[in-house]
């Protein structure tokens, strides 16, 4: 049990299950074009200096991570001035894999939430929404993850601006997710989506893993966000608890 000044109350104890939602951040992980690719060298070893660390040189939008409302809205919160309260938040998995499969310009639109709604019921008072675009399979082959065209647009699922103006002036969110590079459609010229959540003060989830091992319903996302100061955002521990069978999920494999 979590409790005290700061803290929420959660019995962890409901939970069985663990799922970390993170990829694991390498030289070649995919990156948003004209991002630097992560850089990773030996600052000390245990022959010249008797431990062992490294050098890590990377943008803040790297892998698995938050976009704080900062990282869009000028003078809006930085990382690490965002409660950690918004850091539990029960999700909802938005799952449009199959679209995603044929068409990778689809998006999270309000009729995909709204059938979320049709199936589980309402979304929970500070849900955090997750789409599911199966995109994370292609993390090994940044080429394909990316998926620039030849003129250089990007093809890859995101969330509708209206879906994100449904989550933000229709129900009571803490954020958004995706797994991708973008809480934007890849093929966005502006970044409607991000204003339009950020700007409230919610953040966003980008580059997210294995949200197909979550059930739709019926979990929490622990989100270890960024706390560096004047932070945009930042790599991110992020891991749903869950009991097998909540919902009648049972765990899917990730492909």
């Amino acid at each position: 049990m979590m409790s005290g000044p700061g803290t929420l109350n959660l019995s962890l104890a409901s939970y069985t299950r663990v799922q970390d939602l993170t990829h694991t951040i390498t030289p070649e992980t995919p990156v948003f074009p004209g991002n630097p690719q992560p850089v990773i060298e030996p600052l000390r070893t245990f022959e010249k200096d008797g431990y062992y660390a490294n050098r890590l040189t990377f943008a803040e939008h790297t892998g698995t991570h938050m976009d704080a409302p900062a990282h869009i809205v000028e003078g809006a919160a930085y990382a690490n001035e965002l409660p950690v309260e918004q850091f539990f938040a029960p999700p909802a998995v938005v799952d449009i894999s199959e679209r995603a499969a044929t068409d990778p310009d689809t998006q999270v639109t309000p009729d995909d939430l709204l059938a979320w709604e049709s199936e589980h019921g309402s979304l929970p008072a500070g849900a955090f929404v997750a789409m599911n675009s199966r995109r994370e399979a292609r993390i090994g082959d940044p080429v394909s993850f990316i998926n620039a065209g030849e003129d250089g647009v990007l093809h890859f699922p995101g969330f509708h601006p209206d879906a994100a103006a449904f989550l933000v002036y229709e129900r009571d969110i803490t954020g958004i997710g995706v797994d991708t590079l973008s809480l934007d459609v890849g093929a966005a010229t502006q970044f409607v989506t991000h204003v339009t959540v950020l700007q409230t003060g919610e953040y966003g989830l980008e580059g997210l893993a294995a949200l197909a091992s979550v059930p739709p319903a019926g979990a929490l996302i622990v989100v270890g966000g960024p706390k560096v100061v004047v932070g945009s955002g930042g790599p991110s521990r992020v891991m749903a608890l869950f009991s097998v069978g909540a919902h009648g999920f049972r765990h899917a494999a990730v492909a």
